[in-house]
């Protein structure tokens, strides 16, 4: 098979020289705090792109125009499965761009299955060129020579040769869990069984457990190498190996040399520990290489929602190899990558497709009760809202001017319920989650009763309320964020 690969650049790094970010911008770690395991980042079309493992049935994703954005970006669900086979505990996203199409590559397992045990590799295939979506669900990737089951996770593309592979984590013949290769007829369809490339032969590779999973492609001056995670997560020793093609065939083990040792391992000095799972980007003027990892903040860290997403530079020996370096400690501003022209925004508006007003509190108040209505865009507080992650797939939102939170009215179900300002209670009436729909555009729906911000008749006039309603697909009930 023949697959255009103009435009793929997600894990291809760099070659060029340095360059300085903006005079003055920086980031600090963590760029994600809650759900920040596994995390997959791509930049494109201007904005940073982040998902991560959820452990639940939906993928949610960050766009941000800055890497420190990324850290109080919206979080928008871009998938939702409720399908038994497929519907719960779903880890690792990460998407490649081939052909004009996204392919969102996760696995998951069965609702009501033991947890882990049955865990299959499931590939979504974007409607358009948006990373944002919305997908469609294309297939399942397994193989009958994978056990136990089909048991397979950690999905990345490797290019070889004009040709694609799918990489991942499984079993093959009672192996160790190892890092597994088959090839693919397009990106959704395998056209051959897996076979193994890396085990866990080790002292490193097996802390905790024996382990060879994550593995991510990084091509460098016509070499092509394979970063993966070795041992436990659930064990600060979680770490980085490396592989390199040093023979003509990716589908033969003989084909791929390890490293003796990791290229990136925990810090006690720095105070991190457990860093893996990784993946690879560029800097927005495509000068830079850029490592985006998990990690655990204490040596008790295992493998759930306590890990956090990082990010740093990395560089390239003389030898051509790359040089990961040491993992930054929290809180250090680091330069941001290089070619970053965006201010990182502080806010969001919300403005209503139909009318093209803006979500407003009335007056700007700081009362408890005072309405949220649809009124002229003008740049003021009371059109500013702070997405909150609340690290369950939803968000608060704060009112910059109000300093309180959205609220529906008396914590009704029923349609017509007004759409408020109200101190946080820290309920689920005040809890909303950000849908993602065609063109860029969100839903904003009520984490307590399902329902949809809504424009009050489909009005278009300054001062129309906004309550929830029953989703209708129509653009009365429709989003775009805009920030600043």
């Amino acid at each position: 098979m023949s697959v255009v690969l103009a435009a793929l650049l997600p894990t291809t790094a760099v070659t060029g020289g340095p360059a300085e970010a903006a005079a003055g911008r920086t980031y600090t770690n963590p760029v994600k705090d809650r759900k920040g395991a596994d995390p997959w980042l791509q930049y494109h079309a201007g904005y940073y792109h982040l998902v991560a493992s959820t452990f639940t049935g939906e993928i949610t994703m960050r766009k941000s125009p800055t890497l420190e954005g990324l850290s109080t970006a919206p979080s928008v669900r871009v998938w939702s499965d409720h399908t038994p086979s497929r519907g719960t505990n779903i880890w690792a996203p990460e998407m490649h761009f081939v052909d004009g199409h996204w392919y969102l590559y996760y696995s998951a397992g069965q609702v009501g299955a033991a947890c882990c045990d049955s865990q299959r590799t499931h590939v979504l295939q974007s409607v358009g060129s948006d990373p944002m979506g919305p997908y469609t669900y294309k297939n399942m990737l397994s193989g009958s020579n994978l056990v136990p089951g089909g048991w397979l996770i950690d999905a990345s593309l490797l290019r070889v040769g004009g040709k694609l592979y799918l990489l991942g984590s499984g079993f093959i013949n009672g192996s160790r869990q190892s890092l597994v290769i088959a090839p693919l007829g397009n990106p959704y369809t395998l056209s051959g069984p897996f076979r193994v490339i890396s085990s866990p032969t080790l002292s490193w590779e097996s802390q905790g457990g024996s382990v060879n999973e994550g593995p991510e492609p990084l091509y460098h001056e016509g070499r092509t190498f394979l970063t993966y995670s070795a041992s436990s997560c659930d064990t600060p020793d979680y770490t980085l190996g490396r592989l390199e093609l040093t023979g003509t065939d990716p589908l033969s083990a003989a084909s791929w040399t390890k490293a003796p040792s990791p290229v990136f391992r925990r810090s006690d000095a720095t105070g991190v520990y457990g860093p893996g799972h990784n993946g690879f980007f560029t800097s927005p003027d495509g000068t830079e290489s850029w490592l985006v990892y998990h990690a655990n903040d204490t040596t008790a860290g295992g493998c759930d929602n306590r890990r956090t997403t990082r990010a740093q530079k990395f560089t390239w020996r003389p030898d051509g190899t790359p040089d990961f370096g040491t993992p930054v400690a929290f809180g250090t501003p680091l330069p941001a990558p290089a070619g970053e022209t965006a201010a990182t925004p502080a806010s969001y508006t919300l403005v209503n497709p139909r009318s093209g007003k803006c979500l407003d509190l009335a007056n700007g108040s700081s009362a408890d009760g005072t309405d949220v209505r649809l009124w002229s865009c003008n740049g003021g507080a009371a059109q500013k809202w702070r997405f909150e992650d609340q690290g369950d797939d939803t968000s608060r939102l704060i009112n910059v001017a109000g300093g309180k939170a959205l609220d529906v009215a008396d914590c009704s179900t029923a349609d017509g319920a007004e759409l408020r300002q109200w101190a946080w209670l820290d309920n689920d009436c005040q809890r909303f989650r950000l849908i993602a729909g065609t063109g860029g555009l969100v839903r904003l729906e009520n984490a307590h009763s399902g329902k949809v911000a809504d424009v009050a008749d489909c009005g278009t006039r300054d001062g129309t309320g906004v309550r929830q309603w029953t989703w209708l697909a129509n653009p009365c009930q429709e989003w775009r964020l805009r920030a600043g």
